[in-house]
């Protein structure tokens, strides 16, 4: 059903709500949004009352693997990815596959093959891929990227000891030169630091984002004045950090949700697997939780993101976790729901999405309550819509 009406629902438009509101969707692109909205004559009409509208979720920091990986997120109200490394050949595959209207799967963007150090993080997944050793090598390790697909560049500037797992790292110049060989060829430039020393040196360089939060030292006076200069963004993932500092919140998810019933043996078992310990790691999870509230009062674009799969996150039902967590740590939720929708499509230039309005593509969650006053109604779903086609999420299940 590409046209149809939502009616007496009310709106979470990517920033405010609207109480008591009809939709108007024609041909997968929302047309009108009001409280008096003149409706076509027999148009079909979908009763809204009691629900709130929000634009189709983005969570920007996933690993995509393989199709069953877009088409859980879809289920669970993600209706756009952004994929942080993964095979470009599949990357290639799967986006095509998502520019199929009828295809009940998310969008994707990805960042494909990430930059790394030969024996960096990154290449202990069994995938070859080209690796970096110098910044004499960054205008063509960056063109190598696009001409694969790359949409945006994502760097490892990463030596594994905040969680005690020692590996190689690209050094500060090679950085330096791959950002700005990103930003040459209008490319954003982001980066994997999860300890303050290595995230400060990020922001020194230019990165337009952190895509996570560190986990050693909380935050100096420095590194916020760093932050604001820059006019960089920064995903937290606080979900998948919580499972690296010893927190079990996929298991607690699946407790204060029905997810479990529309979740594959394999992803239940995802979200209640610990994250790997390892001797001589230091992480905190206090550390991101506290840091939040200083991006806030700095203005910092936070956007929400989980890194699915790691261990203690699915695709999809993890970005639930996350809003509840960025909530716990001093948003609002407003603000949270925010970072899942409008902050991420404006951030990574995502004109069509992200927002409910005119012109906007019909990617849409309707949730049982009101999430501004309750984060947590964002997983009482009642229906998910991709370019105005209703999601079957009851079919999914039975699929593994």
């Amino acid at each position: 059903m590409g046209s149809f009406a939502i009616t007496h629902v009310d709106v979470f438009d990517g920033s405010t709500l609207s109480r008591d509101q009809a939709v108007a969707v024609t041909d997968g692109t929302i047309t009108g949004i009001g409280l008096d909205l003149e409706l076509e004559p027999g148009l079909p009409t979908i009763e809204g009352a009691d629900c709130t509208l929000l634009p189709g979720l983005i969570d920007s920091h996933v690993h995509v693997e393989g199709e069953v990986s877009l088409r859980q997120s879809l289920v669970f109200g993600v209706t756009t990815v952004l994929d942080m490394f993964c095979d470009y050949r599949e990357a290639r595959e799967l986006r095509n596959l998502a520019g199929d209207p009828d295809r009940q799967v998310a969008d994707l963007l990805t960042a494909g093959t990430l930059v790394t150090a030969p024996n960096g993080h990154g290449t202990e997944y069994g995938l070859t891929i080209p690796t970096i050793s110098g910044p004499e090598d960054a205008e063509s390790f960056v063109d190598a990227r696009i001409s694969e697909g790359s949409q945006f560049i994502k760097i490892v500037y990463d030596d594994g000891s905040a969680y005690g797992r020692p590996f190689p790292t690209i050094d500060e110049a090679t950085m330096y030169a791959v950002i700005g060989a990103a930003h040459k060829r209008g490319k954003l430039a982001v980066v994997h630091a999860l300890s303050l020393r290595f995230a400060m040196d990020a922001l020194r360089c230019g990165a337009d984002g952190l895509v996570h939060l560190f986990i050693d030292t909380p935050p100096t006076s420095e590194f916020n004045h760093l932050l604001r200069k820059s006019n960089a963004f920064v995903i937290p993932t606080l979900t998948v950090l919580e499972s690296v500092c010893g927190t079990s919140g996929g298991a607690a998810l699946l407790a204060e949700s029905d997810f479990a019933r529309h979740l594959p043996g394999l992803s239940v078992a995802n979200l209640k697997a610990p994250f790997p310990t390892r001797r001589g790691a230091f992480p905190s999870y206090e550390v991101p939780r506290s840091t939040v509230p200083s991006l806030i009062d700095d203005g910092v674009p936070v956007l929400a993101g989980t890194d699915a799969p790691n261990p203690g996150t699915t695709y999809g039902a993890s970005i639930h976790r996350e809003l509840e967590l960025l909530v716990d740590a001093g948003m609002t939720q407003t603000d949270a729901l925010a970072s899942a929708t409008s902050i991420p499509a404006k951030t990574f230039r995502l004109d069509d999405r992200g927002r409910l309005g005119p012109g906007a593509r019909a990617d849409m969650l309707m949730v049982r309550g009101d999430p501004t006053k309750d984060i947590k109604a964002t997983r009482k779903i009642v229906a998910v819509w991709r370019l105005g086609r209703s999601v079957d999420r009851d079919s999914f299940r039975k699929t593994e």
